[in-house]
């Protein structure tokens, strides 16, 4: 059986210690810590949609007691899955929009088809709304 390494006091971290094989890479989205500018905290209105999308996930998770269909950490999982260009130019209900629909596919609850079909079918209803 291999001896406790003895505690030195030190806090080195693993890269400075020669462990640097134990650092992960950090992903497009992790920020944390990083020099991002200054965060300004402002009161905003949410579109209908945004509200739409919260009351989703809200709905899904099973909250207000339905059954579960996705859990916060798939949505966290499939929102840090998103290409770094992609996941720049979204916006925060964006992503998660984008994090639901992989979740509901990788579930096999929709199929990329019938979503493909379901949107078009949206759109169709758009466009006859807007020509009346």
């Amino acid at each position: 059986m291999a001896k406790p390494k003895k505690s030195t006091g030190s806090k080195k971290t693993d890269a400075q210690d020669g462990r640097a094989d134990r650092l992960v890479a950090r992903g497009h989205h992790d920020m944390g810590g990083l020099p991002a500018g200054r965060v300004e905290p402002s009161e905003h209105d949410y579109a209908e949609w945004e509200r739409r999308v919260d009351a989703l996930m809200v709905l899904l998770s099973g909250v207000k007691g339905g059954p579960p269909r996705m859990t916060v950490d798939e949505l966290r999982k499939n929102i840090e899955a998103i290409g770094p260009e992609a996941y720049d130019k979204m916006s925060y209900y964006e992503r998660w929009v984008t994090s639901i629909t992989q979740t509901m596919i990788q579930r096999g609850v929709i199929t990329t088809d019938e979503l493909g079909r379901r949107m078009e079918e949206v759109r169709a209803r758009r466009e006859a709304a807007c020509k009346k």
